[in-house]
């Protein structure tokens, strides 16, 4: 198999030969496999400064030296370098390095002993400035020293692209090492033609493919485990492929330290080779149980009754959610993207309020994951500002509350297995939009700290209220659907203002693109609905007053209809409508009347009558004649 080179080589390879300062940004403490047969075994997985060392060697440089302003000069991959270095530019070493401090006047600080290494001709030499975003403490808030020592780097770099080394073609080098290129001053970097940027990122797909591939393959398995389950894989192919395949598409985004350490947790764990997935679990969040995994089917097949129990009138909208969960509980969530990694399934809640929209978010955690504590809500009219990421992702280096991180991310990484849901999502700042642009994308999301945390085990929910108002061509808001409308009528109204508003208000369909078809529009609570949901608080109600205080309530069928008559009489809150009607007409009577008669437990108590038209209302209540003498009262 030809090697790959990754491209940033490519491209160091190019420019070093040509640009006398070189920053390489991004992955720069991530560990990379040398490509190529030189001074470093090929394919061997080694640090960045060790791999720049066996490049520049391949290049001819005589003298390679790194710098760390708390150590000073160094070379651990080959000491004599460095006492060259030390004898030509008159410096001392102590301890194996040479001391030298960034900032000062002195001619021994290192950017003067710098300014000397570029500026002579006798041996071609480079300098590795490792985490160079560690000198200063922010680019924007530099001293006078910082400043000057900035220049007298740029000074060396300008001396070094006017002097010829005994390599001919090639200058003596500046490379400065930075997690983000931003770190440095941007005028040090921005339109600097002795300059060159070059972007370290994570392993792409190919690369991730090679080394699942390639000779470190039998390194992911105990010797005993890869003897005893290889030959049945050398005997079908085919299934090989399909298990590589998915392991790449998991670890995407991970660099080769982590797809090192997977390897070494695999052999550590003696994990089968069919199961080797399951390590990117273990890997990722601590765990090997799987929730998904141990779902039962049995479970599912009930699942649409058991939701119906607590949501009611909203087939529709239960029918199309359980659609989404058995398509990743069987694995054909994603198969038309090239991405493993997105959430398990994507849903969009609209409707009227009060439909069981939330309700539904936390009825699917509990089927899923054992408890609606899984369900993970985020109200998203708090975050209506455009800083709000900070919120959900932590504010970044130097910000109050960076130590804490943000909401959301803190959140997935203590429970990644969870129904997550953004109540309101039209409340949210459009900027933040971008941020679930990136978690539907990839499933994945950097907080503030730069920890990176996996959506790819959870169910993304967002609802809203969006359509249920529209404005006309003067800008009046009006009702754009109504109760009269049938249900077909209210799904084609509602999915269309979804679609303008991020089509044309926002400008932003991409957004819905990556909702897809998962819009699930919620109908209104009407009469027959709203008859099952008074039905099942009334009941719920009966039997937690018999289970707390041993008081035993009935209503009569005269009582309850006109109990019924009032609570259904508006519909237009839908559920919560009908919940808050229960506690003016029954609950807070009720705890009146039990109150005022003294009735604090072990009683069967009767209610006759309903009296909705007085404020507040009140209802009558018969204590049987075995325990006091037939009464009727008004509370």
């Amino acid at each position: 198999m030809a090697p790959l080179i990754p491209k940033w080589h490519r491209e160091l390879e190019l420019f070093s030969a040509v640009k006398p300062l070189i920053v390489l940004e991004g992955n720069v403490l991530d560990q990379y496999r040398y490509p190529v047969p030189g001074s470093i075994a090929e394919d061997s997985l080694v640090a960045l400064p060790e791999y720049l060392q066996g490049f520049l060697n391949d290049c001819g440089y005589e003298q390679v030296v790194f710098y760390s302003n708390l150590v000073g000069f160094m070379n651990p991959y080959q000491p004599q370098q460095l006492n060259a270095f030390a004898q030509h530019n008159g410096c001392r070493t102590a301890s194996g390095a040479i001391p030298a401090e960034f900032k000062g006047n002195s001619q021994d600080t290192a950017p003067n002993v710098i300014r000397r290494a570029l500026a002579q001709n006798t041996r071609a030499t480079a300098v590795i400035m490792e985490l160079a975003s560690h000198y200063i403490i922010t680019p924007d808030r530099m001293d006078q020293h910082d400043v000057n020592s900035f220049n007298l780097l740029m000074q060396s770099a300008m001396t070094a692209a006017t002097v010829r080394t005994p390599l001919g073609k090639r200058q003596n080098l500046l490379i400065l090492m930075v997690s983000k290129l931003n770190d440095l001053p941007a005028w040090f970097y921005l339109n600097n033609p002795l300059c060159k940027t070059i972007l370290l990122e994570a392993p792409d797909r190919e690369e991730r493919k090679r080394l699942i591939s390639g000779s470190a393959w039998p390194t992911f398995f105990d010797s005993t485990v890869y003897r005893t389950d290889m030959p049945f894989y050398e005997q079908h192919p085919d299934e090989l492929r399909q298990l590589r395949e998915k392991f790449v598409g998991l670890t995407e985004g991970l660099t080769f330290t982590e797809l090192d350490a997977m390897r070494r947790l695999s052999k550590q764990e003696c994990t089968p080779i069919r199961e080797l997935c399951t390590v990117v679990d273990l890997y990722k969040y601590g765990i090997r149980e799987n929730p998904w995994a141990t779902l039962s089917m049995e479970s599912l097949h009930t699942a649409k009754a058991d939701f119906q129990k607590r949501i009611k009138g909203q087939d529709a909208a239960l029918e199309r959610t359980l659609d989404v969960i058995k398509r990743a509980v069987t694995g054909m969530n994603g198969l038309s993207s090239s991405s493993t990694s997105k959430p398990k399934g994507v849903l969009f809640y609209a409707g009227p309020t009060g439909t069981g929209k939330t309700e539904t978010a936390k009825a699917l955690a509990e089927k899923l994951f054992g408890d609606e504590s899984a369900c993970i809500r985020f109200d998203m009219s708090e975050y209506g500002q455009s800083h709000s990421d900070q919120k959900l992702l932590g504010a970044p280096p130097g910000y109050v509350g960076y130590e804490a991180g943000g909401q959301l991310t803190n959140a997935i990484k203590k429970n990644p297995f969870a129904v997550v849901l953004f109540d309101e999502i039209e409340k949210a700042h459009p900027s933040i939009l971008d941020k679930f642009l990136q978690i539907l994308e990839d499933g994945r999301l950097t907080d503030g700290q730069g920890h990176t945390v996996y959506f790819s085990e959870t169910i993304i929910i967002f609802t809203s209220n969006l359509g249920m108002y529209v404005k006309d061509e003067f800008g009046k808001r009006f009702q754009n659907v109504t109760m009269d409308m049938d249900f077909a009528e209210v799904e084609k109204r509602l999915r269309q203002a979804v679609e303008d508003h991020f089509k044309l208000e926002l400008g932003r369909p991409e957004i819905l693109n990556r909702i897809g078809e998962n819009i699930v529009i919620f109908d209104f609570i009407r009469q027959e609905a709203g008859q099952a949901i008074l039905r099942s608080q009334v009941s719920k109600i009966i039997r937690r007053m018999q289970e707390l205080k041993n008081i035993r309530i009935t209503i009569t069928n005269e009582a309850y209809q006109q109990l019924s008559d009032a609570a259904l009489a508006d519909l237009s809150n839908g559920g919560r409508g009908v919940g808050n009607q229960v506690e003016a007409l029954l609950i807070n009577p009720l705890s009146r009347w039990l109150f005022d008669h003294g009735v604090t437990g072990d009683a069967d108590v009767a209610i006759t009558a309903f009296d909705v038209t007085s404020r507040p209302p009140c209802l009558t209540c018969r204590l049987p004649a075995e325990n006091a003498k037939e009464e009727a009262d008004h509370a």
